[in-house]
């Protein structure tokens, strides 16, 4: 199913993202992790894909699991910042061999060591080549910050509105932990005229280690009511975890409260957060 169609049936979603395995010896832990989540029946799960393909073969055959063995809408990422046309190509019809419908079009990172292919600059030429090769649903990134290499966010949303126009049907957002960034990002952009479904991307950080991992590659902002709370719990794991997932749920309530009907978790391939975060918004989902 295309999670366009998703999007103009239900009014609200929730949906949840996994990443596969980096090599083949962990491919059976992730597998479990990944059953388990789509056993919660969300509306899509989005799996991640590694700069240059480097997890591609594990990518596919966990979104085809994912759809066939447990009938979970799939979306699945490719970045293109070291890859080929071909290459590209090659994923396209892979995914379409495996009846795989919804593309999220990523330029990605360099990875380290890497180095950038000169077929594809920005994510917008990525969507235009999938969409010249079959009836795929894409979905884009989208910065309620900023990209970091945009000059500014008037630049950044110019670009958002280029990919938009080459075909981009819904947008995910980067992690955030303040609502009101949301907000103010979601007025800036329909002002500009897009109008495309913004889905809201949302982190439970159940540990100091993604605190320090977010806030160096992304420069994120951090609340001080989301510090208090690291400060205060974060030298105990279970405590921080239970923390965690709180904040997450209670930031998914105000953005359904306020409009945001779309909600992706980041649950970095942990049935029991994506279970706590379901659990807590059963009446809400209904």
């Amino acid at each position: 199913m295309k999670i366009s169609s998703i999007f103009d049936t239900n009014n609200v979603t929730l949906s949840f993202e996994v990443f596969p395995p980096k090599t083949s010896s962990t491919y059976e832990t992730v597998a479990q992790a990944t059953q388990e989540i789509a056993a919660l029946r969300p509306d899509f799960m989005s799996v991640t894909y590694g700069a240059g393909g480097g997890t591609s073969e594990h990518t596919v055959h966990i979104a085809s699991d994912l759809q066939k063995k447990y009938d979970v809408t799939v979306l699945t990422h490719l970045t293109c910042v070291s890859s080929t046309r071909e290459h590209v190509a090659k994923m396209l019809g892979t995914f379409q061999q495996q009846g795989i419908e919804n593309v999220l079009a990523l330029r990605g990172d360099i990875p380290p060591g890497g180095a950038s292919a000169n077929d594809y600059r920005y994510a917008s030429e990525l969507v235009r080549d999938i969409k010249s090769q079959g009836d795929f649903c894409i979905g884009g990134a989208c910065y309620p910050e900023g990209h970091t290499e945009a000059a500014s966010k008037t630049e950044d949303i110019m670009h958002l509105k280029e990919k938009v126009e080459a075909g981009c049907e819904f947008l995910t957002t980067q992690m955030f932990f303040d609502n009101n960034i949301l907000y103010n990002f979601l007025y800036r952009i329909r002002e500009k005229g897009i109008t495309v479904p913004v889905v809201a991307g949302i982190m439970p950080v159940t540990n100091v280690t993604q605190i320090k991992r977010i806030t160096s590659m992304s420069g994120t902002y951090l609340p001080e009511r989301f510090k208090a709370i690291v400060d205060r719990f974060g030298g105990n794991p279970a405590a921080m975890k239970q923390a965690g997932v709180i904040y997450a749920t209670e930031q998914i309530i105000d953005l359904i409260a306020n409009g945001v009907n779309h909600i992706h978790v980041y649950s970095m391939n942990r049935p029991e957060v994506a279970a706590g975060i379901q659990t807590s918004l059963s009446e809400i989902l209904q």
